[in-house]
């Protein structure tokens, strides 16, 4: 079996804040923005990888607790959201603060063997950003 990343999704609270944060601050391209009622899903993605989205959505399959719970869930930062790569991460994190993004760590040396830091967006989900280290593939 070969499997690829193809798309994987975001919750979040509000869909244009956080549009502005995937699209303004880390600089994702929109490929596709659709709603429908009070929900809306939109599609991003780098631009270095064309086969990988990230659909943020405001979404939740279920009642009105189950959007009370994601919601909570969301104001805690106990969600996860995505990671990834840069070739220069202090340059990275200096354009983050320099937009306002909520920095939750400072990029470090660790253990595992690379340099991270992360972010929060406007929803309280974690980003992760790393500098792989050299030779790394």
């Amino acid at each position: 079996m070969d499997l690829t990343l193809s798309t994987c999704f975001v919750q979040v609270t509000d869909p244009d804040e956080a549009l502005a944060f995937y699209r303004d601050a880390l600089g994702l391209e929109v490929r596709n923005d659709v709603a429908r009622g009070a929900s809306r899903w939109i599609t991003v993605g780098s631009p270095a990888q064309p086969g990988v989205s990230i659909v943020i959505t405001n979404y939740v399959n279920g009642s009105p607790d189950d959007n009370d719970t994601v919601a909570a869930l969301l104001a805690k930062g106990a969600m996860n959201g995505v990671h990834f790569h840069t070739a220069d991460l202090d340059a990275t994190f200096e354009h983050l603060r320099s937009v306002g993004a909520e920095i939750v760590q400072e990029p470090a040396e660790q253990p595992w063997g690379t340099r991270d830091g992360a972010i929060r967006d406007p929803a309280g989900n974690l980003v992760r950003i790393d500098q792989p280290p050299a030779g790394w593939s």
